[in-house]
């Protein structure tokens, strides 16, 4: 929920809330999703899980809880909330709420390997991180430059943004996707158990 968030903490959440402020002027009725992370990107193009070093990745505090949705259920949300004439203005959706504690428990399980959580360290040297990377690849014009990320983990691993409210019982025919599930339907693509 980026809305919780200060202004300049993520440049393209910041894109969102200049959006969100031309909403207001425009002649329909908008509707905006929350659904955290897509959990899909937990297979290798966020570096939560270091699959082959064993380590679930986390930024300050281990037990920190965050969101994560997978795309095809936050697609299926979306479709039943576009077809809804009694949509709300916002929505929170969530297919998990897990830490990085958690996180290391469930890859155990799903590879029979043992897992555990690294600290990178600390928010504040994520922050000075960012800030560095930034400074020498400022890829203004790119949609996810190396800081951009960075600052997505930073907001998630702060908590700020943390979706309560949760709409899942909404739409009841969605079956919501497990962290166990797309973790186990990795493992069994890429052999690594």
């Amino acid at each position: 929920d980026f809305t919780k968030l200060p202004p300049g903490s993520n440049r393209n959440l910041d894109n969102r809330r200049d959006f969100h402020k031309f909403l207001v002027d425009v002649p329909i009725r908008p509707t905006t999703i929350f659904c955290g992370m897509f959990m899909d990107l937990l297979t290798g193009r966020a570096p939560f899980i270091l699959f082959k070093l064993k380590k679930v990745l986390y930024w300050g505090n281990q037990d920190q809880e965050m969101d994560f949705t997978t795309i095809n259920n936050t697609a299926e949300f979306t479709a039943n909330a576009a077809l809804d004439n009694s949509t709300p203005r916002f929505l929170n959706i969530v297919g998990e709420q897990i830490s990085a504690r958690n996180l290391a428990d469930v890859a155990s399980d799903v590879t029979g390997e043992k897992f555990r959580p690294l600290r990178a360290g600390s928010l504040r040297q994520l922050e000075r991180m960012i800030k560095i990377t930034r400074r020498i690849f400022p890829q203004k014009n790119a949609v996810y430059p190396p800081w951009q990320g960075m600052q997505y983990m930073h907001n998630m691993y702060g908590g700020e943004p943390k979706i309560n409210d949760i709409n899942n019982d909404r739409y009841p025919d969605i079956k919501w996707t497990s962290i166990r599930e797309v973790l186990s339907s990795y493992a069994e693509k890429k052999d690594v158990l």
